[in-house]
């Protein structure tokens, strides 16, 4: 298979540790509010939140809002949960920007370079255009583009969104590859006829909790983003 001209990364849980992230930016935001509760298990619920949210755009029941709209208003369901109701508005805007401050994985910064030496790259994540600038620059990520979510109007796994942004870059989807933790992402991508690459991030959701293995047909397994690098030659 000839190498690809282009790399799409998923972001959250791909290249960036989320529900680590998540718990220390809340336990940092809440704690001088007085707040003790399990932060990691609020991480989870904010996440849970995720994809039900994001269906009721797949499914045409709302119009398109970008993840960040999306975010704060699966904020709002879960406060009650963890007796955080009485959080001023100021707080919650705080918190909801808590996803603009996510940490990468200790590999993704480096492979990203190395990978840029040799291929465009760009994020395809279903997070928004301020979301992904600002992770870029907390983590020193250095974008060819920022595509994805609202680029296409859409979320994945819709083929709109893998397929724009193959057109952002002139390139036929073939000439593309998708890079992601989760099999599903990958799947839809090759559905697309994007080529595939999977990342395994076995502690995503928590030890042993993330995907080891992809579960469908890949065209690439490495076991970070160097390791994919070092495999496709950059």
């Amino acid at each position: 298979m000839p190498h690809p001209k282009a790399l799409f990364f998923d972001i959250f849980g791909t290249v960036v540790d989320w529900r680590a992230s998540i718990a220390r930016q809340a336990q940092t935001l809440l704690t001088p509010l007085g707040k003790q509760l399990d932060w990691l298990a609020f991480a989870d619920a904010w996440r849970d939140e995720y994809q039900p949210g994001m269906e009721a755009v797949r499914s045409g029941a709302i119009p398109f809002s970008r993840l960040d709209v999306i975010h704060r208003h699966n904020l709002e369901r879960i406060l009650p949960r963890f007796g955080l109701t009485d959080l001023d508005e100021a707080a919650r805007v705080d918190l909801n920007l808590a996803w603009h401050r996510l940490d990468g994985w200790p590999d993704s910064e480096p492979g990203l370079l190395r990978l840029r030496r040799k291929f465009r790259i760009a994020p395809v994540s279903n997070g928004n255009i301020a979301l992904m600038a600002d992770l870029a620059r907390r983590n020193a990520f250095i974008w060819d583009a920022i595509l994805g979510a609202e680029v296409a109007g859409d979320y994945k796994p819709k083929p709109r969104v893998y397929l724009s942004a193959c057109e952002a870059f002139g390139f036929a989807p073939g000439d593309c590859m998708m890079v992601a933790a989760h099999g599903g992402d990958l799947k839809a991508a090759k559905a697309c006829g994007l080529q595939t690459a999977f990342i395994p991030r076995p502690n995503e959701h928590g030890p042993g909790k993330g995907e080891a293995s992809p579960g469908v047909e890949v065209d690439y397994i490495a076991k970070d983003l160097l390791a994919l690098a070092d495999a496709l030659g950059a």
